[in-house]
């Protein structure tokens, strides 16, 4: 019998006689492995969204973003992704070596279209596939439990203007990030970092950086 639902889930379905429908679309959309529909479309897009769950509990959701072919269909059961260049903190890495259950969640606003995958990730930091990625620190590989389509009604349609320019391109520098810039943490960058904020003009404080953020120039 399916583990799909909970318990939890159950009462809500039977107190808006929702079981029968529960139970149809789990049967009808639900899959365990990528099919020939989904495959195009998670191989064309340049952003995700990032679900994983840390020590203490808490589900946190993650924006990640690259290019076209961001994530990789490596066989019908497994995804593949890259780490790059974050903060330092490497929350969801870090929750997945803690954690493997993850969630993604693939979206298009101009269509609209979404797909979801929950699997179970591993990071690989010798990954031969780290050669596809310029400027990846780790691999991040996903064995997919559940795969769907969701219902893209409360989607809104959005344009997308212009790609990131921070995300690595192959054979061209990827520009330095603003943020390592700030007064407050120059005393606490790794030492490949200690020069950027030279590089970029000089040191800001946070309250320049968050002007900065909020008028697109981060």
């Amino acid at each position: 019998m399916s583990d799909f639902y909970s318990p939890q889930h159950r009462q809500l379905q039977e107190q808006h006689d929702t079981v029968n429908l529960a139970d149809r679309l789990e049967q009808m959309i639900v899959e365990q492995q990528v099919s020939e529909q989904h495959q195009p479309f998670i191989e064309s897009r340049d952003f995700f969204f990032l679900t994983t769950i840390d020590q203490r509990g808490y589900p946190t959701c993650f924006y990640k973003g690259g290019n076209p072919g961001l994530v990789k269909v490596v066989n019908p059961q497994e995804l593949a992704f890259p780490s790059y260049d974050g903060n330092g903190m490497f929350l969801s890495m870090g929750n997945i070596n803690g954690n493997s259950k993850i969630g993604m969640l693939f979206i298009d606003f101009e269509t609209p279209h979404r797909i979801r995958v929950h699997g179970d990730a591993r990071i690989e930091a010798n990954d031969p596939l780290l050669a596809e990625y310029p400027g990846a620190e780790l691999i991040v590989r996903v064995a997919i439990s559940e795969i769907f389509i969701n219902c893209p009604r409360y989607i809104h349609r959005m344009n997308r203007l212009a790609s990131s320019k921070y995300v690595p391109q192959a054979h061209q520098d990827t520009p330095l990030p603003q943020w390592k810039r700030i007064d407050a943490v120059q005393d606490v960058l790794p030492a490949c970092d200690s020069r950027v904020a030279e590089s970029l003009g000089g040191v800001i404080t946070p309250e320049e950086y968050g002007a900065m953020v909020l008028s697109g120039d981060a």
